[in-house]
Parts: structure tokens; C-alpha cells; sequence
């Protein structure tokens, strides 16, 4: 059986919990540090999960430490106090460390070519394509096999060649040729978008298809799904832009929290207004701050990771 991903809300709050921990052991955390932990740990329950686990992982690690504490915090040797400190500091690591790697795939660690959040990619192949990764994105490239093979995120693969290459998903294969296709794997599908050319895909479950220029439509574990049109001249995530077209701005929301690192929030009442326009994502805080501009909403940003927006107050 598959794996399911787990989602990127999933995620970035091992990540949160794994920040707070090591802020915490590190000895700097400040009254006011406290007060913003207890407030994230109250906001919801997931918050409040992932910070349980990360209180039983340091209990499981932190035997070694006191005892090296005791033994150390004695004696006024700097030298020691700076080692110790160190020390400490590493295995505050170690189960934050843990706590995020059981959000994010081994798998897509043992990748040969991967992206962190917010990096796109761009890669030659030797045999002439191109292939490009998304943000958060992870494939295996086996050229004498003639396969890629997609572990997790969104890749672009460009084949000016006859030879083909076939690109793996978990919901099926799909064989590209003089043509270009995208592939956008998500917990539920695998979207397949056709750039140019034509590619054949064969599904887990069903006959086979091919799929031209213009066209899309997305796999599913039970076999494809209906063939939708979209309009191939628009920028999009290829060219570092992030393109909407009358777009609920929840909708906008969860596709640029894609590219940002940390929590980005969004008041439930912000959901239906509509946001049209082409966004650089080289930038996100500059993104969120052009909303801000043109959309009755404000940023509150209690740190780079934590930003929340809000309908914007009637001083009126």
C-alpha cells in the first residue's frame, strides 16, 4: 500500500514544533517567547499534538545531557560551559530533527534531485532534455532506463528527442516524446498537463491514453479522470510566476503557502474574495504585501515564518 504524503499544513507544524523546541533548549527563549509558544499550543489541536511529541522525544533524549550537565555547570571552565552548551544544543536537534523527518519521506531525502521550499530548479540531461523541478519537489533520474520517476511535488519535462522517456507516478506512467508535459502529484492525484506535443499515458487502472497540447487531466488510483482544457500560453510556475485569474483568494492563499516557509494563516472570512494578477514567487512577503495594497485584508507577521492575514480594520 502507498503511503499517503502528508500535507504541507502537516508539515509546516512539525516544523513550528521543532522551531519552538530548539528555541527553547537553546536557553534564549524570553518571557515573551513563552507567552507566543503557549498562544501557538492553544490555537489548535494539531499545534498542541505535535508539541506533546516534541516534549516525549526530548524526555527520551535529554537522560545523557543532564548528567553531563551536572557534572559540568560545577566547574567555572568556560571552555566546558561552551562545550556543554553545544552539546545541548545538538541533542535539542536530534528530536526536532525527528519530529520533522516524520513529515517529510525518506524517500524524497534518498532523491537523486530535490528542492526545498520556495527553490525552483532547472536541470539539462545528457541526453538534450530538460527537466524542472517545483518547489518541494523530489524525482529519481535513471537515463539508461529512460525513466524519471516522480517521489513527491511537481517536475516539467521537456524531450526534443524521439528517444522517449517515461516518467513514473504512483497512479501511473507517462511516456513523453518530442513534447513537454507537467506533473503535479498531490495526496489525492497526479495532474498531467500537456505543454506541447502529444504524450501516451498508461494508468494503474485502465486503458491507455494519449493526451495532447492544451489538454489535461489527473490519475487517480482507480484509473484517470475526464481530459480539462487549459490555456498553455500563461505564465505559470516554470517562469517563477504565480498566475490568477479571478481566483478565490483561499484558493491563491494555498498555492502561494507553497513556496513560503513556516505558517501562513488566513482569517476564514478573507476565503471568498477574488484576487486576479501575476506573481513573481521569488519574492512571497512581497506577494503578501501587494495583497495587502489592493485587498481589504493586513499581514500580521509575528515572525518571517508566522504570518497571519486579517480583514483590515474600518478606521472610519
Amino acid at each position: 500500500m502507498m503511503r499517503t504524503a502528508p500535507s504541507n499544513e502537516a508539515r509546516e507544524v512539525a516544523r513550528a514544533a521543532a522551531q519552538w523546541l530548539t528555541l527553547l533548549e537553546s536557553g534564549d527563549a524570553t518571557a515573551d517567547d513563552h507567552v507566543r509558544l503557549h498562544n501557538w499550543r492553544i490555537s489548535h489541536s494539531s499545534h498542541e499534538n505535535a508539541w506533546q511529541k516534541a516534549q516525549l522525544l526530548r524526555q527520551r533524549f535529554s537522560a545523557m545531557p543532564s548528567a553531563l550537565a551536572m557534572a559540568t555547570l560545577d566547574r567555572p571552565d568556560p571552555a566546558r560551559r561552551a562545550a556543554l552548551k553545544q552539546a545541548l544544543g545538538v541533542v535539542a536537534l536530534v528530536p526536532a530533527a525527528w519530529l520533522i523527518s516524520r513529515q517529510l519521506p525518506l524517500d524524497m531525502w534518498r532523491a537523486d534531485l530535490r528542492t526545498s521550499t520556495g527553490e525552483l530548479k532547472q536541470l539539462p540531461l545528457a541526453d538534450g532534455s530538460s527537466l524542472q523541478l517545483n518547489t518541494d519537489s523530489a524525482v529519481n533520474v535513471d537515463l539508461a532506463a529512460r525513466l524519471v520517476t516522480l517521489v513527491r511535488g511537481e517536475i516539467a519535462l521537456k524531450v526534443p528527442g524521439s528517444a522517449p522517456l517515461t516518467i513514473q507516478a504512483p497512479y501511473g506512467r507517462i511516456i513523453v516524446s518530442r513534447s513537454e508535459v507537467c506533473v503535479r502529484l498531490s495526496e489525492r492525484d497526479c495532474r498531467v498537463s500537456v505543454v506541447s506535443g502529444s504524450v501516451q499515458l498508461k494508468p494503474s487502472q485502465g486503458p491507455a491514453i494519449t493526451l495532447r497540447a492544451g489538454q489535461q487531466l489527473s490519475l487517480h488510483a482507480s484509473g484517470a479522470g475526464p481530459v480539462a482544457v487549459f490555456d498553455v500560453l500563461l505564465p505559470d510556475w516554470r517562469s517563477g510566476v504565480l498566475m490568477a485569474q479571478n481566483q478565490p483568494l483561499g484558493d491563491f492563499l494555498r498555492e502561494l503557502s507553497r513556496y513560503r516557509s513556516g505558517l501562513l494563516r488566513w482569517d476564514p472570512a478573507l476565503e471568498a474574495l477574488r484576487i486576479t494578477g501575476s506573481f513573481r514567487l521569488d519574492n512571497t512577503d512581497r506577494v503578501l504585501s501587494l495583497l495587502a495594497a489592493s485587498l481589504p485584508l493586513e499581514v500580521q507577521s509575528r515572525t518571517r515564518f508566522w504570518v497571519t492575514l486579517v480583514p483590515r480594520k474600518n478606521t472610519a
